[in-house]
């Protein structure tokens, strides 16, 4: 058995000596072409990205709030209700109108309208506050500022119980709506409550204002001077009561704003100073 390897070992290592053995295999050829994979592009970070152009708006001015207590002077005249005598003051089982305390009250019964005027005052052009303290007041009861009165005629500016406001001319016992009842956050809605009524006058031109905010204007030629009052109104089935206090009166001076060559200012009024 050991020479049978032996031999075919010998014949192996001969026949692939001669030129007739196992065929010599060539060695692979490499395509030319070899795919090669693209590389990816590693993104670039843009660390200010370009944004729009805003489209440029032409500036708007803005339209100052006009001053409507700009030509308001000095203090002409006050009344701190200290004293009685200045005012109409009555009393029955309809209404009372008494001063007691620093202030001056009106009460009325379901139904019924008072008034009190000052008794002391000559008013033209002029700026005049007065604080009022609503204690019964519902709906469409109503109190106010009565302004250039007489016993026959004044302006009358009048807060409504329900929040709203308006501005009457009574002459002869007929009433003249001049501004209707308009909506104002200023106006109580109902009592108690307190409230600065004021009013400017001066020519034709009113304008009303409450806790110094101005509300609106009205144009009205019919009444050119008198005093100031106050009232109350009771236009349900329940009483009204209202007091007033710390009344004062200033100087208007006035440029009329009909364009003119030279405007005309109109001439301060001489107020008498009241007294205690």
């Amino acid at each position: 058995m050991k020479r049978l390897y032996c031999l075919i070992l010998v014949s192996l290592v001969l026949s692939a000596c001669q030129p007739g053995g196992l065929p010599l295999l060539p060695p692979p050829t490499l395509p030319t072409d070899i795919p090669t994979a693209t590389p990816s592009l590693t993104p670039t970070k843009v660390w200010f990205p370009p944004t729009a152009t805003p489209t440029l708006r032409p500036l708007r001015t803005a339209t100052p709030t006009p001053d409507w207590l700009a030509d308001v002077g000095l203090v002409a005249a006050t009344d701190d209700f200290g004293r009685a005598g200045r005012w109409d003051t009555a009393a029955s089982e309809q209404g009372r109108a008494t001063i007691q305390n620093g202030e001056l009250t009106l009460a009325v019964q379901p139904g019924i309208y008072l008034l009190s005027l000052q008794k002391e005052l000559l008013l033209s052009d002029f700026y005049a506050e007065i604080t009022a303290r609503p204690s019964l007041c519902r709906g469409e009861d109503s109190y106010g500022l009565l302004v250039r009165a007489n016993a026959f005629a004044y302006y009358r500016f009048a807060l409504i119980c329900n929040g709203t406001l308006r501005v009457e001319r009574v002459s002869g016992g007929q009433r003249t709506v001049l501004q209707p009842p308009v909506p104002s956050g200023d106006a109580p809605p109902g009592a108690p409550a307190e409230v600065r009524i004021g009013v400017w006058a001066a020519g034709s031109e009113m304008r009303f204002f409450l806790n110094g905010r101005y509300q609106f204007t009205i144009q009205d030629a019919s009444l050119k001077a008198g005093t100031l009052g106050v009232f109350v109104r009771s236009s349900g089935e329940t009483p009204v009561t209202v007091s007033f206090s710390n009344l004062v009166v200033r100087s208007v001076s006035y440029v009329s704003p009909t364009p003119s060559l030279t405007p005309t200012r109109t001439p301060i009024p001489t107020i008498p100073t009241l007294r205690k």
